[in-house]
C-alpha cells in the first residue's frame, strides 16, 4: 500500500466516525427537545389580571390667592418686615459701632500669626497688605462676626447670616493660620 492509499482509508474512517458521533448527538438533542416540551406543558404561564383604573377626583386649587413661594414679591415682603423689626439676634449688632475689619469679607482676611501679651492671646490678621491685631470680643467680616476664641493656629468666631427663608441664624466660622503665605 502506498502512502496515498493509507491516507484515503484514514480519511474514510474519520468520516465514518464523525457521522456516527453526530448521529449519537441527535439522539441527545431529541431527548432535550422532549424535556423542554414537557416542561412547557407542566408549567402554566402566570398572567396577573390588570387592575381597573382608579377614579380621578379633581381638587380645587385653594392657595391660588396666596403669594407664590419663589416670587420676588415674597422676598420684598420679607425684607420690608425685617427692616421694620429686625431679629433679636441682629438687633444688638445694628445698634453698635462697626469696627474697621467688618468692611472686609471673611475670605479676604488671613491669619498670619498669634501673640501672647500680658496673658492675653492676640491674633495677627493680614488684609490688603496691612497687619491687624485682634483679641476675643473684636468683630470682623461682613456677617457680624465676633471673635470667640484665639489659639496659636486658629481664630474661632460666630456669625449671623440669613437662611433661605430669610430668618437670621447663628453659625460658627474660623480662620486657620496661613503658614508661608505671602
Amino acid at each position: 500500500m502506498t502512502h496515498r492509499t493509507l491516507m484515503k482509508s484514514g480519511l474514510s474512517c474519520l468520516a465514518v466516525m464523525l457521522a456516527l458521533g453526530l448521529t449519537a448527538c441527535t439522539g441527545e438533542l431529541d431527548d432535550l427537545d422532549q424535556w423542554m416540551e414537557d416542561q412547557k406543558r407542566l408549567t402554566p404561564p402566570k398572567v396577573e389580571p390588570l387592575q381597573s383604573p382608579q377614579r380621578f377626583d379633581p381638587q380645587r386649587y385653594e392657595v391660588i390667592d396666596l403669594v407664590e413661594p419663589f416670587s420676588p414679591q415674597k422676598l420684598i415682603a420679607a425684607n420690608r418686615q425685617e427692616s421694620a423689626q429686625p431679629s433679636a439676634l441682629v438687633a444688638a449688632e445694628l445698634n453698635r459701632r462697626r469696627e474697621p475689619l467688618e468692611a472686609f469679607p471673611l475670605d479676604t482676611v488671613r491669619m498670619v500669626g498669634s501673640v501672647v501679651r500680658s496673658g492675653t492671646q492676640f491674633g495677627l490678621l493680614k488684609v490688603d497688605n496691612l497687619l491687624y491685631q485682634v483679641k476675643v470680643g473684636d468683630y470682623l467680616g461682613q456677617n457680624y462676626g465676633k471673635i470667640m476664641k484665639i489659639t496659636e493656629t486658629e481664630i474661632s468666631l460666630r456669625e449671623y447670616v440669613q437662611d433661605a427663608s430669610g430668618e437670621w441664624i447663628e453659625r460658627p466660622a474660623a480662620l486657620q493660620l496661613q503658614e508661608g503665605a505671602q
